[in-house]
């Protein structure tokens, strides 16, 4: 747990984080990114600690890799790499810093210490877990392989490292459907996610996909009726939806896919108006890149991935902490689900 008044206190002393209108303006070119969805009295505020990580990552000869659902301020103002969890994966494999920040969550960290071992890899709040990787274990993944033997285990990344281990191949919502069509099996496990599991079984018919019973706290929560009730009160809308949604509202969407492909269909499509039916801050990281589109509707946010703020970043790059590490045995047999996965994407092109 944060004690968060020490740990201001302590960055206080060494940083000054005042707002500062004259350092905020000398930014322009970073505020420029993220104009659209953060207001100028909130960039007064940031632009000290987005100044002080961008310095303290050349000190640590760090990077910042930004998952989709980072606030903007992060996934703008300090990110080296933004993307999904399966560019996050790969790009995690490529840098040449000693030290890796992973502005996500826990298994997001992880998985950048199971493919890159001799660096080290901060995560600034050890509490940012997922409501996915915490519905498995190991054990429920040795319970499905009794329950289906012979049956290959392919695993969501949204999970911890020990269950990673214990799977064949990981999977990410961008390339879940070629890497279970890809498998020899007829009966495939697919592991925590029933929501992924159930759309993908809709997208790879030939396939008999069973499945965990885990699900994603932002996208168990939209409904059919929540899709059909805005289209009736906001008509011509594009509706977006997350694999992670049931299936019934991705089957009312206009269009469903990763974070990754949800940025590709904006971006070729540009609606006149889209919501996208995932996490808060999805549309608040694209809206600058495309002003002709106008993202309207509700959204839920993922409190988990929330917990990442300017000033852990900050304090986690001033005083090196908090660490991940993963077991030797275990990372070895992580490495080669996760490295599967990352192998046949590109064999398929993805």
């Amino acid at each position: 747990m944060f004690d968060l008044q020490s740990m201001r206190d302590q960055l206080a002393n060494h940083y000054d984080l005042a707002p500062n209108p004259a350092l905020a303006e000398q930014m322009a070119d970073v505020y420029a990114r993220m104009d659209r969805v953060v207001n100028p009295v909130e960039w007064v505020t940031h632009a000290p600690y987005v100044a002080a990580i961008l310095e303290l990552k050349k000190q640590r000869n760090a990077v910042i890799l930004a998952h989709n659902y980072m606030t903007p301020e992060i996934y703008h103002g300090i990110s080296d790499v933004v993307g999904d969890s399966l560019q996050l994966a790969i790009e995690a494999t490529k840098v040449e810093a000693d030290v890796i920040v992973q502005c996500g969550v826990h298994f997001m960290a992880e998985t950048s210490k199971i493919l890159s071992p001799d660096k080290t890899v901060l995560i600034p709040d050890m509490e940012a877990g997922c409501s996915l990787a915490e519905s498995i274990t190991a054990e429920g993944v040795a319970e499905m392989r009794r329950r289906y033997p012979g049956a290959p285990v392919v695993t969501y990344v949204n999970t911890t490292a020990e269950v990673k281990a214990a799977s064949d191949i990981c999977c990410t919502s961008s390339n879940a459907a070629q890497i279970v069509a890809a498998m020899e099996e007829d009966t495939i496990i697919m592991t925590p996610d029933q929501y992924l599991a159930q759309n993908i079984a809709n997208l790879v018919p030939e396939k008999n996909i069973v499945w965990w019973e885990g699900s994603c706290i932002v996208h168990e929560q939209y409904t059919a009726k929540d899709l059909r009730d805005f289209r009736e009160w906001n008509p011509g809308t594009r509706l977006i939806a997350h694999p992670e949604c049931p299936p019934d509202v991705v089957a009312e969407a206009d269009f469903s896919g990763s974070t990754s492909g949800i940025v590709k269909y904006v971006t070729d499509e540009k609606p006149e108006k889209a919501l996208l039916i995932t996490e808060c801050s999805m549309a608040s990281n694209i809206a600058d890149h495309l002003p002709e589109v106008e993202f309207v509707g509700p959204c839920n946010m993922c409190p988990y991935m929330k917990k990442i703020t300017l000033e852990k970043v900050l304090w986690s790059l001033h005083t090196m902490t908090e660490p991940v590490e993963v077991e030797p045995e275990v990372a070895e047999k992580a490495r080669v689900a996760v490295q599967r996965m990352i192998d046949l994407s590109q064999k398929l092109g993805i």
